[in-house]
């Protein structure tokens, strides 16, 4: 990287951390907004309200970065722009592409960034403010804390100490009681298929019956249970798809795929977050007319303006795209990934006209 290209590169360091910054706190503060009608139900305060919107700001930013980098790109190369600098580097042999190169290349080292983000702190902020939030707002005794749940309901108590792949139930400890408090039985299971209908099929089974000092016990290959979980503990034993680590989420589609059941939703939320480069990398190009084209001696309110309004169509043709193929049941790599295509295709097009 020459010294013209790392002059870039500090410019627009600058600029996404003051504008991913930014952006995170106004979407923050209006998430903040919205977690106040809930404040005053359950054991839900306002110090669990600020708490949930902090631990749940890591995974915004991951949302926002493709907007960010837009106008980040606005920001920098258009202040440099503006200054005269652009055209002196393009006079010293600095072509755009290079120029635009430089802003790819940080883009990059972003995404691994990101990444870091996505595998190792969204998703335990995520899962810890849900069961906090959950937890609070209900009376019912239902706790995801980590890797283990413990739930209770119906004299029975179900512990679940480990989740494969994010979401698959598994080394399962289920304690029934008779009225009087004494253990009657005891089911433990390897694992568990969770099904829409709320049951929950039980593999490789013990089964320990308790009748004063003696336990007999039997063992089954499966067993159907049915389940004493409300809507809002089942809501706290299943991780929603955002706040799963990637190569989790991975795993989880793949294992529902092999047991033909739905994975759509979370199939969609793994290549949304695939496609999240692709995005930063469309949301670059498409700046570059404001930055070497005739849409350069606009004024930076306008060329924010501007901006604003491809982020949010951009934003709006991503979640059409997304609620269709969930919808007609599309295949969920081009649903998610076609409107980045698009608009890279778009932004090289207009890029290709700025700079001849």
């Amino acid at each position: 990287m020459t010294l013209l290209e790392r002059y870039i590169a500090v410019a627009t360091v600058k600029a996404l951390g003051v504008v991913s910054a930014g952006l995170t706190s106004l979407f923050s503060l209006l998430e903040f907004v919205d977690q106040l009608h809930d404040v005053g139900k359950g054991h839900y305060r306002l110090i669990d309200a600020l708490l949930y919107v902090l631990l749940t700001a890591p995974a915004r930013l991951l949302q926002l970065m493709p907007a960010a980098m837009l106008f980040t790109c606005l920001f920098a190369l258009g202040a440099l722009a503006r200054r005269g600098e652009l055209t002196a580097m393009r006079a010293g042999g600095l072509s755009p592409g290079r120029i635009v190169g430089s802003v790819l290349k940080l883009a990059g080292c972003a995404v691994v960034a990101l990444f870091l983000l996505a595998q190792f702190v969204i998703p335990p902020a995520q899962q810890l403010a849900q069961a906090e939030r959950a937890s609070r707002l209900s009376s019912s005794e239902a706790v995801r804390s980590g890797n283990s749940f413990w739930a209770a309901g119906d004299h029975q108590f179900l512990n679940v100490r480990r989740f494969d792949n994010g979401n698959i139930p598994s080394d399962i400890y289920l304690y029934e009681f008779a009225a009087n408090g004494e253990l009657q039985r005891l089911i433990q299971a390897d694992h568990a298929e969770v099904r829409p209908d709320g049951t929950w099929l039980l593999e490789d089974v013990s089964i320990k019956r308790f009748s004063g000092t003696r336990i007999e016990t039997d063992r089954l290959a499966s067993l159907l249970w049915h389940s004493f979980l409300r809507p809002r503990q089942a809501s706290v034993l299943i991780l929603p798809a955002d706040s799963m680590q990637p190569i989790e989420l991975y795993q989880y589609v793949r294992d529902l795929e092999r047991r033909h059941q739905p994975a759509a939703r979370y199939a969609q939320e793994l290549w949304a977050k695939i496609d999240i480069p692709l995005s930063m990398a469309a949301m670059i190009l498409i700046a570059a007319p404001f930055v070497f084209g005739p849409l350069r001696s606009q004024g930076t309110g306008q060329r924010m303006m501007i901006g604003t309004m491809i982020g949010i169509v951009f934003s709006l043709v991503q979640q059409i795209t997304t609620y269709l193929g969930l919808l007609l049941n599309l295949n969920p790599a081009l649903t998610a990934t076609v409107p980045s295509v698009l608009l890279m295709a778009l932004a090289l097009y207009l890029f290709r006209r700025a700079v001849v």
